[in-house]
């Protein structure tokens, strides 16, 4: 089942916010950041040889961009970042599919409810 949702060839939406740094700027890194960049982090990029399906991505503050992926490579969005001279310092993913990820404890679980799905 995990590697439905969130392995390489899982079509599941993931929703993550991505705090970033670009060179020596760790203050307002979006009025720095070329919006060339930011479209090439969109699409036009490849991993390992393979081309990567188009994202969402988006600021979504400052320092804090706000990525919707539709696969799951290894490490991906911290490669893409690298890619185009973005460092990633904080990384939360915050949805899969349709499911808000809420305010759960490291380590804690429960079950879903019968109106949640994927």
């Amino acid at each position: 089942m995990a590697r439905q949702l969130i392995g390489e060839n899982s079509s599941v939406t993931k929703e993550y916010l991505v705090r970033v740094t670009w060179g020596d700027v760790t203050k307002n890194v979006q009025r720095e950041f070329p919006p060339a960049l930011l479209g090439k982090l969109r699409h036009g990029m490849s991993l390992d040889g393979r081309r990567l399906k188009p994202a969402q991505v988006e600021w979504q503050n400052p320092e804090q961009l706000r990525f919707v992926l539709s696969e799951g490579r290894k490490r991906q969005i911290r490669r893409m970042c690298a890619l185009v001279g973005l460092k990633v310092v904080g990384l939360k993913r915050i949805r899969i599919g349709r499911l808000l990820l809420g305010s759960l404890p490291v380590g804690q679980w429960r079950y879903l409810s019968p109106g949640e799905k994927f």
